[in-house]
């Protein structure tokens, strides 16, 4: 897999080059937000899988080069940050990233979650036919208010689209094709992030405050202590 880094210290940029080499990727290293940019317009080779993105760049913040590739490009964004803040992970989910994490970091956990993003995102690849149905088309569901459009992947409140990642709309439909039944954390990683590793538990939270905030429905989706998470489906 061909992998952007976007990381202004070269001494960092050089041993996360070397150990993600050894780990099969085609590092590409930019030191800015332009380099970056320009990195991914679609004469310059084979797509990358990945963009690992660091926040603090020398020419423009990383949040506002996060929204310039999400507007070009459906590459996978995974933020590299000491910007540990909720706050902050949710600016940047909004902007589109497709994970975020705080260093300092272990590269198992790097590596497990660049591995769960390429495969949710192929996953979802239209060439693959994963939105299609064996049992046809899928009718909308209906919650209140929220409209989900499974095939399409469109989302809207009162008739206004709402703007989601592709995590935060699997997260959405999940739960909400079983409204009231709670889906245990484990499970609910499991389905989304195709994976069982722990640490995936902080980025739930976070992409759950994100839809709450995003739908300005906070009580559509109900934290079940020490269990996990149920949706709340709204009165008509």
């Amino acid at each position: 897999m061909r992998l952007l880094l976007v990381e202004d210290d070269n001494h960092v940029a050089a041993a996360l080059s070397a150990m993600l080499s050894r780990h099969g990727f085609e590092v590409t290293h930019a030191r800015s937000g332009e380099e970056a940019l320009q990195a991914l317009l679609p004469d310059t080779g084979a797509p990358f899988g990945v963009v690992l993105l660091d926040l603090g760049l020398p020419d423009q913040d990383g949040f506002e080069v996060c929204g310039k590739i999400r507007k070009r490009t459906a590459t996978p964004v995974i933020m590299v940050t000491a910007r540990a803040d909720v706050r902050s992970r949710i600016h940047g989910l909004n902007l589109g990233a497709d994970d975020y994490v705080v260093k300092p970091y272990d590269t198992m956990e790097l590596l497990a979650r660049i591995h769960a993003v390429s495969r949710r995102t192929a996953a979802h690849d239209p060439a693959h036919g994963a939105d299609e149905s064996p049992d046809g088309p899928h009718p909308p569901l209906l919650l209140g208010p929220v409209t989900i459009e499974l095939p399409t992947r469109q989302v809207s409140v009162n008739g206004t689209t709402v703007s989601l990642t592709r995590k935060e709309f699997d997260l959405l439909a999940l739960l909400a094709q079983r409204p009231g039944v709670v889906f245990r954390r484990e499970q609910i990683i499991s389905e989304v992030w195709r994976t069982s590793w722990e640490g995936t538990g902080r980025t739930l939270e976070v992409h759950i405050a994100s839809l709450r905030s995003k739908l300005r429905m906070p009580a559509l989706i109900e934290t079940v202590r020490g269990v996990g998470y149920r949706l709340v489906a709204p009165a008509h």
